[in-house]
């Protein structure tokens, strides 16, 4: 996994580094002509007229095109290091994000596969019901399982035990995923500062307060901050998603737990 963050990052810099080398310019077209009126009386002379000068041609601006230049006159280089935040913070929220989307199976089929074999005093084709079902709610059943005979105390320390373990794992890479989301726009207000010294370096520089002088600097702020803000809300947005699925699991996984428990103190008093 560490390959891929580190695949998906390279391919972040090269491509912002393209982008930077590249030039925001669009092509005009202008065609003139030119259109003689002859006298139909006359025929000695013809006259030129004023060239008449076509309408210009305005081509659409697409998405790309004008985050590419905003991204390019807030100053690309500083820019590029809250892309980076971008990507490597979407790198863990996808990574959070498969790993939950496998832990999320459905046990009820696995459940009463367990109650038929417990029913049947059969222990080994229940712990093989919990191996051959995925997801951290089966491996807790399956070290349940284990210390079935060790009695149903054992039984409820074990699940307890595993169960802290497998909600810590669901939840690994979230603090990193924080970190970003706290980060970027931290970096967005770091270029504002930057940009405002900027921006009295150059009213120093010309020894005048015109917006002109100013403008560049103020830009540079702006431009930072505003694209901070929409990687930290972009992080944000996949963080939720991630929290609100790990309550999900945690949820089921609890409900799975107190049924095993109770399947396990059935099975006891079978004994």
């Amino acid at each position: 996994m560490k390959k891929v963050f580190a695949i998906i990052a390279l391919m972040g810099v090269f491509t912002f580094g393209m982008t930077q080398t590249m030039s925001a310019q669009d092509e005009e077209a202008v065609d003139t002509a030119a259109v003689e009126q002859v006298d139909s009386a006359a025929v000695e002379e013809a006259e030129p007229v004023e060239a008449a000068v076509p309408e210009e041609t305005k081509e659409e601006v697409g998405m790309y095109k004008q985050l590419k230049t905003k991204f390019i006159e807030g100053d690309a280089g500083f820019m590029a290091i809250v892309a980076i935040a971008l990507i490597i913070g979407l790198a863990f929220c996808i990574e959070r994000i498969i790993y939950l989307a496998l832990a999320d199976v459905k046990t009820d089929k696995m459940l009463a596969e367990v109650e038929k074999a417990l029913d049947a005093n059969d222990v080994e084709k229940a712990k093989a019901a919990c191996r051959n079902t995925r997801g951290p709610i089966a491996s807790i059943c399956y070290q349940g399982l284990m210390r079935l005979e060790a009695g149903a105390d054992a039984v409820e320390k074990s699940v307890v035990a595993y169960g802290a373990v497998q909600a810590s794992n669901l939840e690994k890479g979230c603090s990193w995923i924080t970190l970003f989301i706290a980060m970027a726009p931290s970096l967005g207000f770091l270029g504002t500062v930057i940009g405002m010294v900027q921006a009295f370096d150059a009213i120093q520089q010309a020894g005048d307060i015109s917006p002109t002088v100013v403008a560049g600097g103020m830009k540079v702020a702006l431009l930072t901050t505003i694209f901070g803000i929409v990687v930290a809300l972009i992080l944000q947005v996949f963080y939720n998603y991630i929290l609100a699925k790990i309550e999900s699991i945690t949820a089921q996984m609890e409900d799975a737990t107190i049924s095993l428990l109770d399947l396990v103190a059935k099975y006891n008093l079978k004994k």
